[in-house]
């Protein structure tokens, strides 16, 4: 799996204490606000972690791949989802009540030391998002968003790298944290530098490189 979270052992074992389910592409496995009484642990598919902000515009947080927790804070903290989780593709899921997971958790404690690391990269991660958000121009950000995204789910194609992830420009724009408009004009910005070319629900980067050199300007 792409995840590096669970281990085959431990995914064993959990299956035999969780529910298996299945989420249609744009399905909503939980949402902002509600209970977090499920941990849901992603078989295979992808899953779009985002909050609302008071203006109501989407800032995505994460995206989520095979063999990754959604939900886990809930259950290790007690309080409301403090996100929103959505399919970005068809995805197969074991879900797995809080205290059953507590339980799971509490079994496994190298898994506790993975889920302490994973939970400090993404407040890293968040604390340079809201930096480039200050600092940064939004080409600059689109271009190190699309640099992240090829790294995670790039797939080599012809002397370009195609980003193999269903995801929308409205997706790309709330993981950018900027406007729709302003991220369609630094992606035209960088298809008129040759950096990427795009198509429906497909980004291919054409010179890495370049794209790179955007990354540093802020």
């Amino acid at each position: 799996m792409a995840g590096e979270l669970l281990t085959e052992e431990e995914w064993s074992t959990l299956r035999g204490r969780a529910s298996a389910r299945r989420f249609r592409a744009k399905e909503v496995l939980f949402r902002e606000g509600e209970p977090g009484d499920t941990v849901v642990a992603i078989g295979s598919g992808r899953v779009k972690v985002s909050l609302l902000t008071r203006s109501g515009r989407e800032i995505v947080l994460a995206i989520k791949e095979p063999g990754e927790l959604v939900g886990e804070l809930s259950a290790i903290d007690g309080r409301p989802r403090s996100a929103t989780a959505t399919a970005l593709e068809p995805v197969e899921a074991l879900t797995l009540p809080a205290p059953a997971f507590l339980e799971f958790v509490d079994a496994h404690s190298r898994l506790a030391v993975r889920l302490l690391r994973v939970l400090a990269a993404q407040i890293r991660a968040t604390d340079l998002r809201s930096a480039e958000r200050d600092a940064g121009d939004i080409t600059g950000r689109v271009a190190r968003r699309l640099v992240e995204l090829a790294e995670r789910f790039g797939e080599h194609r012809g002397s370009g790298m195609e980003i193999t992830l269903t995801l929308s420009q409205d997706d790309l724009a709330g993981w950018v944290g900027a406007t729709r408009e302003a991220t369609s004009r630094a992606l035209a910005r960088l298809r008129a530098d040759g950096c990427v070319a795009t198509g429906r629900q497909r980004i291919t980067l054409t010179d890495l490189d370049t794209l790179r050199g955007f990354c540093a300007v802020v």
